[in-house]
């Protein structure tokens, strides 16, 4: 079972298990998270597709870490101008660990 979950304005592809790195959340370390945005959720041969979200859909998941990516470099150069700017820049993230996805009840 997989679903497709929006965190923070990106989708990803999310299953039971899996660490994930999100853009940087508010939460302390050990906090649980849910998410209702559930955009698709596929079990085997059986998917439901939102418009634009799967109702009673969640996705559970606990913060393990905060932390910095790798340095991205931006470079400007304007050739013989003299003109050269070197910036980096370390995005933050939150790394989470999906603990469960949970579908939405069928109507009886």
């Amino acid at each position: 079972m997989y679903a497709i979950v929006d965190i923070a304005g990106q989708q990803f592809k999310v299953e039971k298990g899996a660490d994930i790195h999100a853009p940087k959340l508010n939460g302390e370390v050990g906090d649980k998270v849910e998410f209702d945005r559930v955009l698709l959720i596929a079990k085997k041969d059986n998917v439901a597709v939102g418009t634009p979200v799967v109702e009673g859909a969640k996705v559970h998941a606990k913060i393990l870490e905060h932390g910095k990516d790798k340095k991205v470099i931006v470079f400007k150069k304007k050739r013989r101008k003299g003109y050269k700017v070197k910036k980096g820049h370390r995005q933050q993230f939150t790394k989470l660990k999906i603990e469960k996805i949970v579908a939405a009840k069928p109507a009886a």
